[in-house]
């Protein structure tokens, strides 16, 4: 899903008054998923459009998003640390860390 396509589905969601986060990685260190800009929006219902990585990272994500939206409301800074138990997961952990900029649209 490009840039392009997650703000148009974003200004969708607006546009129905469906509250969505949008998350974006704005720092990486080690081996990551995926780059610096990469972007996914969450639903509250958990449903996800575009992506900033998968796997535990993603979930973390997720999360994040579901706390933003149901009881912060407000926008949140997260590390997703994909270093844990390396090799342990049958291979789904990169060795890197992301810092996510999770912010909700009401």
């Amino acid at each position: 899903m490009t840039d392009k396509n997650i703000f148009e589905q974003l200004v969708d969601f607006q546009k129905q008054g469906i509250p969505v986060c949008l998350a974006t990685i704005v720092n990486a260190a080690g081996s990551t998923p995926r780059e610096i800009g990469a972007k996914m929006i969450i639903s509250a219902d958990g449903k996800t459009w575009g992506s900033v990585g998968g796997g535990c990272g993603e979930n973390q994500v997720r999360s994040a998003a579901l706390r933003c939206l149901l009881t912060e409301k407000k926008p949140a800074l997260i590390e997703a640390d994909l270093s844990d138990d390396l090799g342990t997961r049958g291979g789904d952990v990169c060795g890197g860390k992301m810092l996510i900029f999770v912010e909700p649209y009401f």
